[in-house]
């Protein structure tokens, strides 16, 4: 669920992110990949080493990527087929208007790198030209509105971070779960997270002096005058933005974001800024209601408003603007935009190939209309059978698991059930498709393409503020590698592109799939009940349906998992964030042991077959363990500790201590480093 930062700025930046890195095996190979095995290495020790040291070995990261794993190979593997796909689509001569046309048209704008080149700033110039005849701060409330796009889900954690002074999210209501509701979220920073202003350590200053330099070099390769002076005086006012915001750990706690506002609310509560020429910019001057997600920053930013000077803002507004837009700009601007963000910030130094960040933009603004034909064209009807078979399963698993703890009050059970009686889950694709209409795609203006393309999302996200809930809406496209829960619809979402090897293999023994796309699947089914998800009933409205004692339980042992991985080091100077990764850290430990019972109903009392001399348990095990094998460039790493709420791969990987039948599957034996003894095992659903 990951401010604040466009949906397009974030997408070309973090697009190196893995959600469900593991190594993909030989073609051949269906199972568990015996050759990734580090057999040196005792189990109990280091899991993560056994299950991938041997592949940890053979594997470089490329120079245009910051970390490598299974999301990467099949993500190039999706982009590969979707690219055919595109090409196809442009050869077929398909009709002005229609989504073929309007796929080929984007793609074609973004590859021809001549016209982009020849058009220079001139795409861009009027909206400069309109931010620098800004007389007042009235006038900049309303160009602040205006700016405001809908780029945000902090239930996904989806990019959370946005170019914008305030981000919109339009979801279902957390007390009125029938109908959309805005959310506003803060906003303001083009670094990652707040911590790359405020973390005084030698490497964040080093980082904020590579910041300024290059919002410097920005704004002289578009023309401004004493580029120097006021790239100081914008990192100053982000700085200061970033004093005003709320941690990750912090925005992950749902209650404290419950915070309805009226229209009047705003001045009373957070003056500073125009708050009716603001709402008036954002074209939201009918709506009456809105939910404030971090009161605190939404006070502090607005003083902001008014105690820092127009010029400032101004500067700030400009270029927030050409960082934005700057991959769809002249080479100048996009080749120092990777500098710092790719280089710099991840530690990556080569761009990917254009063709792929061509499908990639093509993917981010027409997704549906792609996804259509890639599901039609690569996810069968039978292997959608087979999914959602294993999908019953891991949901049924999960129900026999309530129905077995001893710590739960049969009230508090009654309602969990019913959160599962009334999960929905998509497999594949969408029942229904985006409709594109009245997204306009030009063949040559690629600035234009993107500028419309999120106006149009903005336009689509505001125009149903009120209506009705759709709960079987998609947030991914088919050709997506990962999967979500979506808590305020009482979702999940698993697109076709991960269903496929190796998560996923028809051929592969049942134990291997099990741990491997099955603990992927029971880790969503599992978000249902983790420290967000557990706050939303089965309608998807935020309310304590617990009891006191079961409530003060599930505290507990949840806070005893958060201790488990603030131990974790992946540098000297910085620890894993126990609170920011517990609800992913809940999910994983719930969703391996649902997926373990679930392969064991799967056996029907029949014995695992094989592989290799190893057990179906330990198949199980090394699947879920090589799920997560990942190599990180330090400087994504980094960044990945400090703004993602998963732990690094080797973390994840070691959620195996906690679950007992692990132990007598590797023989682990106390004194080894992993061995937890069986009150410490942390056991939530």
């Amino acid at each position: 669920m990951k401010s604040a930062r466009a949906a397009f700025f974030v997408f070309f930046l973090l697009s190196f992110l893995i959600a469900f890195a593991q190594p993909v095996p030989p073609a051949t190979t269906h199972g568990i990949a015996v050759a990734n095995l580090d057999r040196a290495v005792k189990p109990g020790y280091d899991f993560y080493q056994y299950s991938n040291g041997g592949w940890l070995k053979r594997t470089t990261i490329p120079p245009d990527r910051a970390a490598v794993g299974v999301f990467s190979e099949l993500a190039d593997l999706a982009n590969k087929q979707t690219v055919a796909l595109i090409e196809e689509d442009a050869k077929s001569k398909a009709p002005a208007g229609s989504n073929a046309r309007k796929i080929a048209d984007l793609y074609n704008s973004y590859m021809d790198e001549a016209a982009i080149e020849n058009k220079g700033l001139e795409p861009v110039r009027p909206h400069l030209q309109a931010i620098a005849a800004i007389k007042d701060k009235r006038e900049l409330a309303r160009a602040l509105g205006e700016s405001l796009r809908a780029d945000v889900d902090p239930l996904n954690n989806t990019n959370f971070h946005t170019a914008n002074l305030f981000g919109i999210w339009t979801a279902p209501g957390f007390e009125d779960p029938d109908h959309y509701t805005p959310y506003l979220l803060q906003g303001g920073l083009v670094l990652p997270d707040r911590q790359y202003y405020l973390d005084n350590s030698q490497h964040m200053r080093d980082l904020r002096a590579k910041y300024q330099t290059h919002v410097a070099k920005m704004l002289q390769l578009a023309g401004f005058n004493d580029a120097a002076g006021r790239a100081a005086r914008i990192v100053e006012l982000e700085h200061a933005i970033a004093e005003k915001h709320l941690s990750l750990a912090d925005n992950q706690e749902i209650r404290k974001a419950n915070n309805p506002w009226s229209r009047a609310d705003f001045s009373a509560k957070a003056p500073g800024l125009d708050w009716a020429e603001y709402f008036s910019g954002a074209g939201l001057t009918q709506q009456k209601k809105f939910i404030v997600w971090q009161p605190a920053a939404f006070t502090g930013e607005s003083a902001l408003v008014a105690s820092v000077p127009l010029d400032t803002w101004k500067d700030w507004l400009a270029y927030q603007l050409i960082e934005q837009y700057s991959p769809v700009l002249p080479k100048a601007l996009a080749d120092e935009h990777f500098a710092l963000f790719g280089t710099a910030l991840t530690g990556t130094t080569q761009q990917r190939p254009r063709w792929q960040r061509g499908v990639m933009l093509t993917n981010l603004f027409l997704g549906d209309a792609v996804g259509q034909i890639y599901a039609q064209r690569y996810f069968s009807p039978h292997a959608k059978a087979e999914a959602q078979a294993m999908v019953s399963n891991l949901v049924a698993a999960f129900r026999k698991r309530i129905e077995a703890l001893t710590w739960m009050d049969p009230a508090t059970k009654k309602e969990a059930e019913a959160k599962l009686g009334t999960l929905y889950v998509g497999v594949g694709y969408p029942e229904s498709w985006r409709d594109y209409s009245n997204y306009e795609v030009k063949p040559d203006d690629a600035f234009g393409n993107v500028w419309r393309a999120l106006l149009f999302k903005y336009h689509h996200d505001v125009g149903r503020l009120a209506g009705p809930v759709n709960r079987h809406e998609w947030s991914m496209t088919p050709q997506t590698v990962n999967a979500v829960n979506l808590p305020l619809q009482n979702a999940l979402n698993f697109p076709a592109a991960i269903l496929q090897p190796p998560f996923f293999d028809a051929k592969a023994p049942a134990a291997a799939n099990y741990g491997a796309i099955g603990s992927v699947i029971g880790h969503e089914i599992s978000h249902t009940f983790d420290t967000e998800g557990s706050t939303f009933d089965a309608q998807g409205r935020l309310r304590n349906w617990w009891t006191s004692a079961d409530l003060a339980h599930f505290q507990k042992v949840t806070a005893q998992l958060a201790k488990q991985y603030d131990a974790y080091q992946p540098f000297p100077d910085l620890h894993v964030n126990g609170q920011q990764t517990l609800a992913e850290n809940i999910a994983d430990v719930a969703g391996i042991s649902a997926a373990y019972d679930g392969y064991h109903a799967s056996l029907k009392g029949k014995a695992a077959p094989v592989q290799d001399g190893f057990s179906g348990d330990q198949q199980f095990f090394i699947a879920f363990g090589q799920n997560w094998a990942s190599k990180v460039r330090p400087a994504a790493l980094r960044q990945q500790v400090l703004t993602d709420p998963h732990a690094p791969g080797e973390y994840r990987a070691a959620t195996v201590r906690n679950i007992d039948a692990w132990y007598p599957a590797f023989s682990v034996k106390p004194g080894e480093k992993l061995y937890l003894a069986p009150d410490a095992r942390v056991r939530i659903w």
